[in-house]
């Protein structure tokens, strides 16, 4: 698989590693509409658009800010290549229907790079959600607690605002655990939330929760924050009338069933902090990512996260904005 990375900031570099670790993937080249080069592949071509490309490629990886995904997903389409993006799919639904409709009508591949789905301990869980084999859950309470200094904020000028960025933490950094928390138990019929800017200049939340309730009666719960000094490890509580689960960083750490062995896999361990930085210096789940999407796109399948179970994170992240009415 050839690949072209659309966007040459932070994000592109862990990329850049993964396709140079696989063996049947190949970096033809990115997109800078500035010129600036790949940081972590100075040598790799240079072109203002997809469209001035002059190379041979299969697939397009768009790394660009989180409100221009749809457009680079619609620009490959046109092109007849697939794509990866970076999460969020769009900051919003409208954006994400486009990618969608795009990629659909040309026959293309559409996958979105929630690589926590990867975690085995993720799989296993959702996997025993799947069979209902825990039983009726009741209760799911999501913590991602991180933090970022006003630096980071200060690093471009579209972070934290809502036209590029989409939003604060719930948008951003949370996002992924968020993904989780749909892939595991879906859309909630009702939400309502608050949230307000406490530790940084920016024009979105830097600090929110979210009270969530399910058609089948589950109540859940969701805090994101990028203004809890020091920042700490993603945390999802889950009780069942057969018992209870703690993840932590994508690691089953408490395991309270009695007629269930725990699933977790000891040997995985999760090395991206999150908490208190943007870089993601472990590319192996991300090499897992590429790893499906090319096989999804030779069998003909659906991609691990593909772009109809990523809306459903868009959309959860709308309902929580949608809702701020304390």
């Amino acid at each position: 698989m050839k690949y072209v990375i659309v966007g040459t900031g932070n994000i592109s570099n862990t990329y850049v590693k993964a396709i140079s670790e696989l063996e049947h993937s190949e970096l033809v080249g990115c997109i800078s509409r500035s010129g600036k080069h790949l940081p972590a592949n100075a040598e790799a071509p240079c072109w203002p658009s997809l469209a001035a490309v002059k190379a041979d490629f299969d697939a397009v990886i768009v790394t660009t800010p989180n409100g221009l995904h749809c457009q680079g997903a619609i620009e490959a389409a046109k092109l007849g290549k697939h794509v990866l993006t970076e999460k969020p799919l769009g900051i919003t639904i409208e954006q994400v229907d486009q990618a969608i409709a795009a990629c659909e009508q040309a026959g293309l591949t559409l996958a979105v790079c929630f690589q926590r789905r990867t975690s085995p301990d993720n799989q296993a869980i959702k996997e025993l959600l799947s069979k209902n084999a825990l039983g009726r859950i009741f209760s799911a309470d999501l913590s991602a607690k991180f933090y970022r200094g006003q630096d980071y904020y200060d690093s471009a000028a579209y972070r934290g605002g809502y036209d590029i960025d989409g939003g604060g933490p719930f948008m951003q950094q949370a996002c992924h655990n968020l993904d989780l928390y749909t892939w595991f138990f879906g859309l909630p019929t009702k939400v309502v939330s608050t949230m307000g800017t406490f530790a940084h200049n920016i024009q979105a939340e830097d600090h929110g929760a979210a009270l969530l309730k399910y058609d089948n009666g589950m109540i859940g719960s969701v805090v994101a924050s990028t203004a809890t000094w020091p920042g700490f490890a993603a945390r999802l509580e889950v009780h069942s009338d057969k018992g209870s689960f703690t993840m932590t960083d994508d690691v089953i750490s408490q395991w309270h069933f009695e007629d269930i062995p725990n699933p977790s896999d000891s040997n995985f361990n999760y090395n991206h902090d999150g908490a208190t930085s943007a870089a993601v210096d472990d590319c192996s789940a991300h090499k897992s990512i590429l790893l499906d999407f090319e096989d999804a796109i030779a069998q003909g399948r659906a991609p691990l996260a593909n772009a109809q179970s990523a809306r459903q994170t868009t959309a959860l992240i709308s309902q929580i904005y949608q809702s701020t009415n304390w």
